[in-house]
């Protein structure tokens, strides 16, 4: 054990350093980006070496291609939402399910995972849920409990369900294809979606009170069948405008992303519900949203770059096959340690700085299942997708749960949240599971299309 300590000292340091950073509020991507500097000049290596820091961030980040995809994805969800898409898409949706128990929790899940596939981005999705939302299912006399939780679990859908931003960085960083990423997602996406509503329309018949039927809109008298085709057949087929080009090979991610970004301005534009007003500010939170991922990932891919030249990855490595357990254990051990990583990091520093050291790990695991490389990858990238999503869900440090208590201007505790949320996380781990023990779940899309 001191022989370990003494050869890895620096690298476990450095892994000290960034948690304890980050218990200082300090923001991340500096932190992460100034302990890759103090500690490349700590353990003595090379100026020149320094040097190749700069390439690899410039090469690998600034010039990757696949990274123009993220601000135009990012643009195309925050333009459907600023646009009022998805208010008018929410009271379609309540006047489908008006009389189906649980019908207004049901029209917020199916909300959820529709503007999942548009916008990626977890706090957006579980802002704009809770805004639309939460009003009116407090209106409609919704137990704070069951309002809360649906929102919070669906506004999480955006990280797993395709175009996920973390999905086209997960491809840039494990070196497989953005499209089969997406394609594997798309079953564990609409799985977990059709859990949460599953879990509702139970809910909504054991306990009635919980879930009031809704009060239908009565300012809207157009015909349902209209209504349905005005607010929910623009934003699906966009969504699968850009979905199909990808998954049919027809265009890039990063072409698919700009047909997504028109296509967002001009469904918007038939709806006559854009103005510069609305456009300014739509590209003015990109370019927040983007310089903030942008930051993250220089940052990491610093902090990654210097924390591999002193062995960090060989002490990860070390680490967990010294363990002594078979392949599923060890697959078990590493979604612990990503479950509970992600209780501090957001999902960018986790995916540029965590999968890298333990992804050729998982690699080279014997699975018994005749995989191959990519696809152990690829099925590896979304349990880690669906773990992430469950760790933003888990009390005490659930990152989503905190956006929604933000928005609920101290009407509703942070004690009732944290239970509202206790059942959608079982369902999450439920879903988790079924994707470790059934891998085709997620691979039978991608072998399908190949």
């Amino acid at each position: 054990m001191a022989e370990f300590i003494s050869e890895y000292y620096l690298a476990m340091l450095m892994v000290i350093s960034l948690l304890a950073g980050i218990f200082t509020g300090y923001p991340v991507a500096f932190l992460l980006g100034g302990l890759g500097i103090i500690f490349a000049f700590i353990g003595g290596i090379p100026v020149p070496f320094l040097a190749t820091v700069g390439s690899r961030i410039y090469g690998g980040v600034v010039e990757n291609w696949l990274m123009i995809a993220i601000p135009l994805f990012v643009f195309m969800g925050l333009m459907l939402e600023s646009s009022g898409v998805a208010r008018r898409l929410l009271l379609t949706l309540q006047r489908v399910f008006g009389r189906t128990p649980g019908g207004l929790a049901i029209s917020v899940a199916i909300l959820g995972v529709v503007m999942a596939a548009s916008t990626g981005i977890i706090g957006a999705s579980v802002v704009m849920l809770g805004l639309l939302a939460l009003p009116v299912m407090m209106r409609q006399g919704y137990r704070p409990e069951m309002a809360c939780g649906v929102i919070a679990a669906s506004g999480t859908l955006g990280i797993l369900i395709p175009p996920s931003i973390m999905l086209v960085l997960m491809g840039s960083i494990l070196q497989v294809s953005v499209g089969d990423l997406f394609k594997a997602a798309l079953i564990p996406g609409l799985l977990l979606g059709a859990l949460y509503v599953a879990y509702l329309l139970i809910i909504a018949r054991i306990k009635p009170h919980w879930a009031p039927l809704p009060d239908l809109d009565a300012t809207d008298t157009s015909p349902l069948a209209l209504a349905l085709a005005r607010d929910l057949f623009g934003p699906c087929v966009l969504i699968f405008a850009v979905l199909g080009s990808i998954m049919a090979g027809i265009a890039t991610p990063t072409e698919a992303a700009a047909i997504g970004a028109l296509g967002s301005m001009i469904l918007a534009l038939l709806m006559r519900s854009i103005n510069w007003n609305t456009l300014r500010k739509t590209a003015q939170e990109t370019a927040r949203t983007s310089a903030m991922i942008l930051f993250v990932v220089i940052g990491a891919t610093c902090f990654s770059v210097v924390f591999k030249r002193l062995g960090g990855d060989y002490m990860i490595e070390a680490l967990i096959t010294g363990t002594g357990l078979g392949p599923y254990g060890l697959l078990m051990l590493i979604m612990g340690l990503i479950f509970v990583l992600g209780f501090f990091l957001e999902w960018i520093e986790i995916s540029f700085v965590v999968l890298p050291l333990v992804a050729p790990v998982v690699e080279i695991l014997d699975f018994g299942l005749g995989l191959s490389s990519q696809a152990i990858l690829i099925w590896f990238a979304i349990l880690v997708a669906i773990n992430l999503q469950t760790s933003f869900l888990t009390p005490p440090f659930g990152y989503a749960l905190f956006y929604l208590k933000g928005i609920t201007e101290g009407k509703i505790g942070i004690g009732t949240i944290y239970r509202s949320i206790i059942p959608f996380v079982f369902l999450q781990i439920t879903g988790l599971a079924l994707c470790i023990f059934f891998p085709a779940i997620a691979l039978w899309l991608p072998g399908l299309m190949p």
